[in-house]
């Protein structure tokens, strides 16, 4: 009896272990892992498909990207797509609104490259077909959204990947609070700060009120004020998260000041020396690269 009982228990343990999925880690990793810095792909891998296309995000996939940046638009139809701009023009080869659209009508159309190339084979993505995609594989950052945060939340649910999603926004504390309520204890919340910001302390005051895991922190210029905004942030036990995507987010030290200008140290060493443990790039496999060779990428 002993020993079946035994044989149960480490069956039990093991099935455990083998339940925990890559996200799931990565979700551990970014609530207890100091050290480890997530590398997130903004727009996922649009250079080399594009953006914000099932295949971007499959590429981010499959170069080990923690977390990749959707962008979401709701069509006429109620259906959610994933797509940075309000219109079809500068990534289809459609024209007008997506709100103006139904999502059969947005199906037609075939997405773009990067700079207006000729169309690819890529169809505009619903945004429950990338949760699909992307369950239990990766995390995923609702950018432009929040207007839809309530429909954001049903899909995760629908699809079974509430604890991989972060949503974010730049709103005050309080509207948060007062339209999603108790939801904000369902699912990850992340408040965007502008540090230069002349009511900088009382949004970062307040927004750490929630308790949020980070806060996507940024910054025109680096002064005196960031400083210590960082620093309260950090010692708040809330992590910090940077964008590299342009100079004008990360006080100039961004991501082709790395690779282009071959200075890594000067931006991303810079940005992991201001504490950020999460980092929004444009360039994914060269920061992984880079924070690889400093040893900031070990997941426990």
């Amino acid at each position: 009896m002993k020993k079946t009982f035994s044989l149960f228990l480490v069956l039990m343990m093991t099935s455990m272990v083998w339940a925990e999925n890559y996200a799931g880690k990565l979700r551990r990793n970014l609530f207890e892992n100091p050290r480890y810095v997530m590398v997130v792909a903004h727009r996922g891998d649009w250079r080399g498909a594009p953006e914000n296309s099932l295949q971007a995000f499959q590429n981010s996939i499959d170069m080990g990207v923690d977390m990749i940046e959707v962008d979401v638009h709701k069509t006429s139809d109620g259906v959610l797509v994933c797509m940075h701009d309000n219109t079809l023009n500068r990534t289809s080869t459609g024209k007008g609104k997506i709100e103006e659209h139904t999502l059969a009508e947005l199906k037609e159309l075939r997405l773009k490259p990067q700079h207006g190339a000729a169309a690819t084979r890529h169809a505009i993505p619903t945004l429950e077909e990338v949760l699909n995609l992307c369950k239990g594989k990766i995390l995923i950052n609702i950018d432009k959204g929040y207007d839809y945060f309530q429909d954001v939340v049903k899909l995760m649910e629908k699809t079974g990947t509430t604890d991989q999603v972060i949503i974010k926004s730049g709103n005050r504390a309080e509207k948060v609070k007062a339209e999603n309520g108790s939801v904000l204890e369902k699912v990850i919340y992340m408040p965007i700060v502008n540090l230069n910001a002349a009511n900088a302390w009382e949004l970062v005051d307040e927004n750490l009120k929630l308790k949020p895991v980070a806060i996507e922190c940024c910054m025109k210029e680096y002064n005196a004020q960031t400083e210590e905004l960082l620093q309260l942030i950090r010692e708040a036990g809330v992590k910090v998260w940077i964008n590299s995507i342009w100079p004008s987010l990360c006080a100039g030290h961004d991501d082709d000041r790395a690779v282009e200008m071959k200075e890594p140290d000067e931006a991303w060493g810079w940005i992991l020396e201001r504490g950020a443990t999460l980092i929004q790039t444009d360039r994914p496999e060269p920061l992984m690269q880079y924070l690889k060779k400093h040893k900031r990428r070990k997941l426990k």
